[in-house]
């Protein structure tokens, strides 16, 4: 049962969530030949304040 854990910076709307959650599943079935019911994926939302990019955060 493959789990994909994504980590992102908050402020995606629920759509864009849904899209990237088909699409990871969609590349998990392909990549390693899963079945569509076994492949999880968890979004973590980190708030911007908590997400450093080069050194200053977000």
């Amino acid at each position: 049962m493959p789990i994909v854990q994504v980590n992102m910076m908050a402020g995606r709307t629920d759509q864009q969530k849904e899209v990237m959650i088909r699409k990871v599943t969609d590349a998990v079935m392909d990549a390693i030949s899963a079945p569509e019911q076994n492949v999880t994926v968890l979004i973590n939302e980190i708030p911007k304040t908590e997400f450093g990019i080069g050194g200053v955060s977000a």
